[in-house]
């Protein structure tokens, strides 16, 4: 292609840009060329560029680094310079014990940790106690690599290469004090070639984007240039306001439900003990009511129960009432069972519903919070969402109830279903299910038939079909996440990122 034809094939902008930088006589960021006003918008320049590089007329050159900032200003040392500032105005060494006194409680295995692993203090339990004793680096290292790069940062960003790396793996691993953007720097010059089309009388052609109505009436279409386009040039990515993972896959199961008949219903997180645990004949000596595992309130601690259904309960639990049972055999403790929760299962509302409707056909599902008490990690919250659903109906069976869950699962897209044997103390036949998910078996829940110790003391005379799937648990299999914390963590690209279908 010869320069008239280049001349031909330029739109404005394009001959506005290599204007602007022959006029500059030297390499010039995209950003210095909109500055000059040339442009009503960044984009414009980017687009223009991306143009004259695939055209030859200049070159576009990135380069990209690491800028750190401080997430919010330091209001006092690191947990482990506190420490050490105490322990060396102690003589050098302190108790275990008293290493409380120099940080808060929740900072007293950080500052532990971090003065082993910078070998500012050792651990020494040869006179019979743990002593914390300040090593002789730590004597007389005034500032770590960590807390120069945080001194260099406390006033203001700064460049990677003025910061020790190592430094900055470790401070990245600590939640909550530096922030990492990339900051890429774009350099526009112009070519050979790009000089030659600039020198051959290159004239700004004022062109239109679409054709107006006006336009074609009036027969100026004819006069006026038309803007080309290529879907390969540069073009700001555009975010659609959209609703998070979980809100999308939540609507889905609601939907999958609706459409089979059943409707929702939730109850107050807050449940007696009573309710949550009893009239579901779990045992009052049951590993799940102890404080390691379910949340209790302080305040208030009790409620009152109704003394009619309290009765039939109680003589379940003690010597299988009515049902043929014989009950777990032990003394019921009216007041264990007035204890105030955090309920542990959303089957807590199934029960409630079933005490007031007693007469089928019912069919209903429930998406709420759960809670127990258990270990922030990758597969474990202490507050989460469950999936539960009953029938009772007069020809309910377990047939019925394991069609019921592979519809909803093959509707949720899983092809390979399967059931095992499982054990739950209110269900009997109970059993677990398993979804076949990358050539592997994973259990999402539990499923079974109400026993009569449950459905008696309410007079239900109806088999009661009930199950219970964990909800975050389908959201990971669905976008392939390994850590279950990455669903609540607000990580705006995850969500950009994040298709719609």
């Amino acid at each position: 292609m010869n320069v008239s034809e280049i001349l031909e094939g330029l739109n404005a902008n394009e001959s506005r840009l290599l204007l602007a930088l022959a006029s500059k006589g030297k390499p010039t960021s995209p950003e210095e060329i909109f500055s000059a006003g040339a442009f009503d918008q960044l984009v414009e320049v980017m687009n223009a560029a991306s143009w004259l590089n695939a055209k030859g007329l200049i070159t576009l050159s990135e380069t990209s680094y690491k800028c750190y900032a401080l997430k919010k200003p330091l209001d006092a040392p690191l947990p482990e310079r506190r420490a050490l500032e105490y322990i060396l105005n102690n003589d050098g060494k302190i108790e275990m014990a008293d290493l409380s006194k120099a940080v808060d409680s929740s900072e007293v295995s950080i500052a532990l940790g971090w003065l082993r692993k910078k070998n500012l203090a050792s651990i020494d339990k040869s006179s019979g106690k743990t002593m914390i004793i300040v090593t002789e680096e730590g004597k007389s290292k005034t500032e770590t690599d960590d807390e120069k790069v945080l001194r260099i940062l406390s006033n203001g960003e700064a460049h990677e290469s003025d910061l020790d790396s190592k430094a900055i793996a470790q401070l990245k691993s600590r939640q909550d004090l530096i922030s990492e953007r990339i900051v890429t720097d774009r350099i526009l010059t112009l070519t050979d070639l790009g000089k030659e089309v600039v020198n051959s009388g290159l004239e700004v052609k004022e062109e239109v984007a679409q054709l107006t109505p006006e336009l074609i009436q009036s027969g100026k279409w004819k006069d006026v240039a038309i803007r080309k386009y290529d879907v390969r040039t540069f073009a700001p990515a555009i975010y659609p306001g959209k609703k998070h993972p979980l809100s999308i896959i939540a609507d889905e199961i609601r939907t999958i439900f609706t459409s089979m008949g059943f409707k929702e219903i939730d109850e107050q997180y807050v449940q007696p003990a009573f309710w949550n645990m009893d009239a579901l004949f779990t045992p009052q000596d049951h590993p799940a009511r102890e404080l390691q595992d379910t949340f209790y309130l302080a305040h208030p601690q009790r409620a009152e129960l109704d003394d009619s259904v309290v009765e039939k309960v109680a003589a379940i639990h003690e010597n299988g009432g009515n049902t043929g049972s014989i009950g777990w055999g032990t003394k019921w403790s009216k007041e264990e069972a007035e204890k105030l929760l955090l309920r542990t299962h959303t089957t807590v509302n199934s029960i409630k519903y079933l005490s007031q409707h007693t007469e089928p056909p019912v069919k209903v599902f429930s998406l709420s919070k759960v809670f127990r008490k258990e270990a922030i990690d990758a597969t474990h919250l202490p507050e989460f969402t469950q999936i539960e659903g009953i029938i009772m109906d007069e020809d309910a069976n377990f047939d019925m109830l394991c069609g019921i869950i592979k519809e909803f699962y093959r509707r949720m897209g899983f092809t390979d279903i399967r059931f095992r044997p499982g054990y739950f103390p209110y269900v009997e036949p109970s059993l677990e299910v398993e979804v076949k998910f990358r050539g592997k078996w994973m259990e999402l829940g539990g499923a079974g038939v109400f026993r009569p110790e449950v459905t008696e003391p309410f007079g239900i005379k109806h088999p009661v079909l009930a199950w219970g799937m964990g909800f975050e648990r389908l959201a990971m299999l669905r976008w392939n996440l390994k850590d279950l914390r990455d669903l609540y963590i607000s990580d705006i690209e995850m969500l950009r990122e994040n298709p719609l279908i």
